[in-house]
Formats: structure tokens, sequence, C-alpha cells
């Protein structure tokens, strides 16, 4: 659904799972520093008012998004995770950096939800101006963050239930 139809920090607040005994890893990108931050704030403040403790999210900054994945598999490999959010922000330009970048970065978060038996959770803006990515990340479309929050704490909540059904 196009996000100018849909809100990205509304969700029915009784579907989500307590997060209470979760453990989140964060990695965000530096590159459109404003808008990511404005991402985090919003990821971070959804994991503690779903019951995430402090300190069980892990927070850490890349470069730009193409080192989002990179990042992220750190965050899988040396933490004790149940997911990864993955922030970023990419805006259109006059040339086809904008491609190459947002084709990358969401093949490597595939790729890494393929590899790791956690999940890796896309949070990154691809956005054709400034305007755009600024409407979902805090202001008339809601925030891409509080979004990505929510499909990590039920991404998370899916695999502890079939785990379960193994035993």
């Amino acid at each position: 659904m196009a996000t100018n139809l849909k809100n990205l920090s509304d969700y029915d607040i009784k579907s989500v799972p307590s997060a209470s005994d979760m453990k989140f890893g964060i990695v965000t990108a530096e590159w459109n520093r404003d808008i990511t931050d404005s991402l985090l704030k919003g990821a971070y403040e959804t994991l503690l008012k779903h019951g995430a403790k402090e300190e069980n999210i892990l927070k850490k900054y890349v470069p730009g998004t193409i080192e989002l994945t990179l990042g992220a598999q750190f965050m899988a490999e040396y933490a004790d995770l149940d997911a990864v959010i993955c922030l970023g922000c990419v805006i259109q330009g006059e040339t086809p950096h904008f491609d190459f970048v947002c084709q990358s970065v969401t093949h490597g978060i595939t790729e890494l939800n393929l590899e790791h038996n956690i999940p890796f959770i896309f949070g990154v803006l691809t956005t054709a101006n400034l305007q755009q990515a600024i409407d979902r990340s805090g202001g008339k479309h809601g925030n891409k963050g509080d979004e990505a929050a929510i499909t990590a704490i039920k991404m998370a909540q899916l695999q502890l239930d079939m785990e379960k059904l193994k035993d």
C-alpha cells in the first residue's frame, strides 16, 4: 500500500506482542542523518513502548545505506539478538546512483534474512525528494522507524512461536 494512503505509525496496538524478553539491534545510516535520527528515535521509542528494556537494544551507526547490510551482519554475528532493524534514507538525485544503492541494500537485507536465523527488518526510506523523507520520518505520513520496530517485534515473536512447534 502506498504510504500516502497509510500512516506508518498507525497500527493495532493489541496485535503487538510484548517485547519484554526480546533483544534488538538497530543499525542506522549516518547519511541523511536528520532523517535517519528521526527513524532511530521512532524505532527506539516504539520498542520501549512495547516492553523492550533499554539494555536489550543495541544501537550502532554505519556511514551510509550500503553499509547497513554489513553492519547488520556484524550485529547478528557478535550479539545475541532476536531481530535487527536496518534504518536508512536514500533520496533520488540526478544520477542512477539512487537505483544502485536501493537495489543493493534491498538485496543485501533480503540475503541476510535468508542466511541468518533471525529477522532483519528493512526500514529504509527510498524517496524522490527530501520532503517525502521528512513526511515519512515523523511527518504527516508517520514514522517508518515505528513501523520497522513493530515489524521486528512481530517477526521475532513469529520465530519464537515456530521454535515452540519443534518441542
